[in-house]
């Protein structure tokens, strides 16, 4: 079987996602996706003739974010015609997916050069949301609700803490650290091979750096916010009385009445925009147009667990990619797992026992944000910048998606 190569990736910075505070939030959608798409082709002197495909993750896929934003960025970034394009969702997952089906089409030899990657602006699904109707993964769909109850996502997280013995002084530690590896990588410019300035359409700047980082955050700050998500565990979803909490309660009785809230703004991912793109081509792509790899992709794999608690699938995605590439977690050296809230990562670092330092080691979501359907493309770049730095040679990455799922890929480093 043909191997999948990884010659390039960027990505945005990621902007505060509201509408008149964040820097990008004025922007269409397919702007900042086409940023990155553009950006990616220039760097490697791209034909886009040649562009079999553009595999593209959006979650909220409606409005300005709809239309297969895949195929009409890349129109808008100059892409030759002849370069398809699709757009995809599996929540959070995305951006993994895409340039997992990349790796697919390149292995199965029916393809030959891919661009994959996500955009997400949460500033514009925020701000066309219906206040009026509390948002349901189910859909409004009773007969599943009925069989997977599935509530809001950060009672889910509060809910996994509670059951896990999780304490909110354990999730506030991480979220520190957190902050303070991203501070770290941005002053010592650990992400600027990356990075790609998003430019308004008359020229002037829009971002050229992240914004949603709180450099300074300590245990002591973090202990003056409020807890969230005790908010949404009694909002009704429905006319008979049935609430968010009421929906993780019916699976499982056990957190009645014992639910401890610990999550907060400041141990939650940030609400940002922003895009990612990966090339990913064959060997003989990649050879035929003088195209040097980064690194090579060595497995993937896919994983359901139970919906209602929602996030508890990276653990299980972890152990099935690495059994797949015939690896142990000691063989990893850059771990990127997305911290969607804060229990998640510090349960995957508990339940695989692994080395702190090498699990987000500059930073996470907590600290830089999480642009649904561009995280993970983005965190594909992140850590493979890192195993460049150090000189590592493995990196894993994986992050909870709703539904209960996670998607997990494994990169291998190519020493140039």
């Amino acid at each position: 079987m043909a191997e999948a190569f990884i010659i390039d990736a960027c990505r945005t910075p990621r902007g505060i996602g509201k509408v008149g505070k964040g820097s990008l939030a004025h922007l269409h959608p397919q702007h900042l996706a086409a940023t990155v798409l553009g950006q990616i082709a220039e760097r490697n002197k791209l034909d886009t003739a040649t562009v079999d495909d553009v595999i593209w993750g959006t979650s909220s896929q409606r409005g300005a974010q709809g239309a297969d934003m895949g195929r009409m960025a890349a129109l808008d970034a100059g892409y030759d015609v002849k370069a398809s394009g699709v757009t995809l969702d599996r929540f959070c997952g995305s951006g993994i997916t895409t340039v997992a089906l990349a790796t697919a089409q390149i292995m199965s030899g029916m393809e030959d050069c891919i661009v994959a990657g996500g955009c997400e602006m949460m500033s514009y699904t925020a701000a066309t949301a219906d206040p009026k109707n509390p948002p349901m993964m189910d859909a409004g769909n009773l007969h599943l609700r009925e069989m997977h109850p599935q509530s809001q996502q950060g009672c889910c997280a509060d809910a996994i803490a509670t059951l896990e013995g999780i304490s909110r002084e354990a999730v506030d530690q991480l979220a520190v650290v957190s902050q303070e590896r991203a501070d770290r990588a941005l002053k010592e410019g650990r992400f600027d091979k990356s990075v790609v300035p998003v430019y308004n359409r008359d020229g002037s700047l829009a971002l050229d750096k992240d914004e949603f980082p709180r450099p300074g955050t300590s245990m002591e700050s973090l202990a003056g916010l409020k807890t969230v998500f005790n908010m949404f565990w009694d909002v009704p979803v429905d006319d008979k009385g049935m609430t968010y909490g009421g929906l993780i309660e019916k699976r499982y009785p056990q957190l009645k009445g014992k639910i401890q809230h610990v999550h907060h703004a400041g141990n939650s991912s940030g609400v940002v925009d922003g895009s990612g793109a990966i090339l990913v081509t064959s060997e003989d792509y990649m050879k035929k147009h003088g195209l040097k790899p980064r690194a090579r992709v060595v497995a993937t794999a896919n994983m359901g667990d139970c919906p209602t608690l929602m996030l508890n699938a990276p653990v299980p995605a972890a152990q099935k990619v690495l059994a797949k590439a015939g690896l142990t977690t000691g063989d990893i050296d850059v771990y990127e797992i997305n911290e969607a809230f804060s229990v998640v990562a510090e349960k995957f670092i508990r339940d695989l026992d692994l080395d702190r330092s090498k699990v987000n080691i500059n930073g996470g979501a907590m600290a830089l944000g999480h642009p649904i359907g561009a995280t993970g493309s983005i965190l594909i770049g992140t850590a493979l910048d890192e195993l460049e730095r150090s000189g590592g040679r493995y990196g894993l990455v994986t992050m909870c998606a709703a539904g209960g799922m996670a998607p997990a890929i494994i990169i291998e480093r190519i020493d140039a």
